[in-house]
């Protein structure tokens, strides 16, 4: 703040002695041409020269002027830019989706390669994988290697090409809000409405109490917290605008909550349980495993191997590219496997491969 101050005053007495210094110049150079000219009357000279001494102002009253109108031209051509920039595409009576759509979680990927921009560079390189209704998938890979693109772009929230199957209807021919409302994300940081948290979860009116208790005792509320709490959280509960008043576990599983009353056939976790305890992120997987299976598909990119390594398949991503795709136990038999270098390296190897082949031997049974 004080470097701005002192830049703008600065620039200000720049601006002023350079003023002050043309009037000067004009001033002696009118008084000198009057004087010995000899062709102006005194009171000629007098008003001429009480008028050149306040032209200094008019000259920094003319540069803040040009000043204000340069400033003003920047905004109307950022209002302009803003005007003419790439709109997504609007809904059409030939994008409606049939009444049933979708009836299952089916997920069919073609040769899907997206990027941020027009000229920008692939973030996904022909990207092809299936995955059934019900199944419960994880997506691990280094930082930048895609996983984050790859929830977007199942969306179209950036330019794709090639064909993604949702319930073996092609999403790029489907109206953008039918396709986003059909589908569940959980992002990392959930936003959440200044109100009750009754208007949070329901904000249309459509469910009744006893449905939206059930949907955060489903989502592991009130196990984190004990009845005879007087903070506990209920659904007259007052959320601050964004849901500052909340810590990040309990946002997740508000947001959580909701997936489960919207009852989406697909839903997707961007990294929700990345910057909560290990305690809270345990309750929310046994609370997908426990409610997410009646068709939901489940995909989890994941900041925790423990958060996926009992999924039903894990997808390694690596550079925009698909390099491991299928069951957990399987993957790590490659002992030059990523996933197993990831195992590898991380602090809870035992514990990893223990749950992998716990999950492998129940998937059998």
């Amino acid at each position: 703040m004080s470097r701005a101050f002192y830049n703008l005053n600065s620039e200000n007495r720049w601006v002023f002695i350079r003023t002050d210094s043309l009037a000067a110049l004009f001033s002696a150079s009118l008084g000198a041409y009057l004087v010995y000219s000899g062709s102006a009357t005194a009171s000629d000279t007098g008003f001429s020269l009480s008028m050149a001494v306040g032209f200094s102002s008019y000259i920094l009253y003319a540069v803040r002027m040009f000043n204000e109108f340069e400033v003003s031209g920047n905004s109307l051509e950022r209002i302009q830019q803003y005007m003419e920039i790439e709109q997504e595409e609007k809904p059409t009576e030939n994008g409606v989706p049939p009444a049933y759509w979708p009836a299952s979680g089916d997920l069919k990927v073609e040769k899907l390669s997206a990027r941020y921009s027009s000229d920008g560079p692939r973030v996904l390189e022909n990207v092809s994988f299936e995955v059934k209704s019900g199944e419960r998938v994880g997506i691990v890979g280094r930082t930048g290697s895609g996983k984050s693109s790859l929830t977007l772009a199942l969306l179209r929230c950036i330019l794709t090409e090639g064909r993604v199957y949702y319930d073996g209807l092609p999403t790029d021919q489907i109206n953008l809000d039918a396709l986003r409302s059909s589908v569940t994300i959980i992002p990392q940081v959930p936003e959440l409405l200044s109100g009750t948290l009754r208007q949070n979860l329901d904000p249309f009116g459509q469910y009744d109490d006893a449905v939206l208790n059930d949907a955060l005792r489903s989502a592991g509320l009130f196990s984190l917290q004990n009845d005879s709490d007087e903070s506990r959280i209920t659904l007259d509960s007052q959320i601050a605008s964004g849901g500052s008043n909340l810590s990040v576990g309990q946002r997740q599983i508000l947001a959580l909550a909701r997936a489960i009353l919207r009852q989406s056939k697909l839903l997707i976790l961007d990294e929700a349980t990345s910057a909560i305890d290990y305690a809270t992120d345990a309750v929310i997987q046994a609370s997908l495993r426990r409610e997410m299976v009646r068709g939901v598909t489940v995909l989890t990119v994941a900041h925790r191997l423990q958060t996926v390594m009992d999924a039903d398949k894990i997808m390694v991503l690596d550079a925009g590219r698909i390099v491991e795709f299928g069951k957990p136990t399987e993957l790590l038999e490659n002992k030059n496997g990523m996933l197993r270098a990831l195992v590898e390296e991380s602090g809870d190897k035992a514990s990893l491969l223990a749950m992998a082949a716990g999950h492998g031997a129940q998937s059998s049974v």
